[in-house]
């Protein structure tokens, strides 16, 4: 599969550009950026890529057969939508869309077009996260009482596109999206209410969040923020057990990526994955996915996660 970029975002040199190169059945072959500085950055470690000076000029480019987007939270909809309708595969960086609804345009475009589309929600694709939706839904832990996640970091930056309202930014669309998606994907659960939330804003922006949702035959509990230090774990806390994951979202960069099952026995068991990269294997099943694959997260999904956060909003009334 031959992939294209839409924009040099920093992100996309440092990650997902180096993820396409390294990735099995993947070649990174062009990028569209004016910038002849931010090009260098890519030709470092992919000197045969084809630099196009505007976006409508790679999606034309025959030789590109899918395209990842690591544009602003504004344009997602739009271009993958636009990329679609040129006869190019998508992977678009989270969050896909700003509303549910806005998921809905993408889907259509997907099933016109014969192609796959797709939100970049890499953490599903790391064996941390298969190995706990295994151990909770097989039982392990007993019945499943209460999920509980945080995710923080601190960016005080306003110069930062996530510190600016006009480009969709903000914490919950940032992270929360992790937060969300990843108790979702575990549990295999929708919530049915979110029962409590209370969202802090600093200049147009959600900078701190509380949740507390109900699953049904669980309670959930998640703190999202963007200012404050770093942190992050989720735990899956059952009646005869409990899944714990340490590093969860960026894993094997917060931290190592690890699972700690403990049972009612007082057995306690540690899984690592010291090596494995959720960005290439992303990739990889990206382009298993385009030949007829299944997907761990499709458009259906990211819509799911999205519905909850559109939840989580109205319920704090105060967007």
């Amino acid at each position: 599969m031959r992939w294209g970029i839409l924009g040099a975002a920093h992100f996309a040199r440092t990650q997902m550009g180096p993820a396409i190169h390294a990735a099995k059945g993947a070649e990174l072959v062009a990028l569209a950026t004016s910038s002849a500085e931010k090009a260098e950055g890519f030709q470092s470690f992919a000197p045969g890529l084809r630099v196009h000076r505007d976006y409508d000029a790679l999606l034309a480019d025959p030789g590109v057969d899918a395209v990842y987007i690591p544009l602003p939270n504004h344009l997602h909809v739009d271009w993958t939508v636009k990329a679609l309708e040129a006869g190019k595969h998508v992977l678009c960086e989270k969050p896909i869309a700003l509303q549910a609804a806005q998921i809905d345009r993408i889907i259509a475009a997907r099933d016109a077009s014969g192609k796959m589309a797709a939100e970049a929600f890499m953490i599903v694709h790391h064996p941390q996260f298969v190995r706990a939706r295994e151990l909770v839904r097989g039982g392990a832990i007993g019945r499943l009482r209460h999920v509980e996640v945080v995710f923080t970091y601190n960016n005080p930056d306003r110069a930062n596109i996530r510190n600016k309202p006009e480009t969709g930014g903000g914490g919950l669309p940032d992270i929360g999206v992790y937060a969300f998606g990843a108790a979702r994907f575990v549990t295999g659960a929708e919530p049915v209410a979110v029962t409590h939330a209370r969202v802090d804003y600093e200049g147009g922006v959600d900078v701190f969040a509380q949740v507390a949702a109900d699953f049904g035959d669980f309670t959930y509990g998640a703190v999202v923020s963007t200012r404050m230090q770093p942190a992050q774990s989720i735990l899956f806390h059952g009646d005869t057990g409990l899944v714990r994951l340490t590093s969860p979202f960026n894993a094997n960069v917060y931290d190592m990526a690890e699972l700690v099952l403990e049972t009612e026995a007082g057995k306690r068991t540690h899984e690592r994955w010291p090596a494995a990269n959720h960005y290439v294997l992303q990739v990889e099943a990206f382009g298993a996915a385009a030949q007829g694959a299944d997907y761990a997260c499709p458009l259906e999904f990211s819509r799911g996660t999205q519905a909850m956060m559109d939840m989580v909003f109205a319920a704090a009334g105060n967007r």
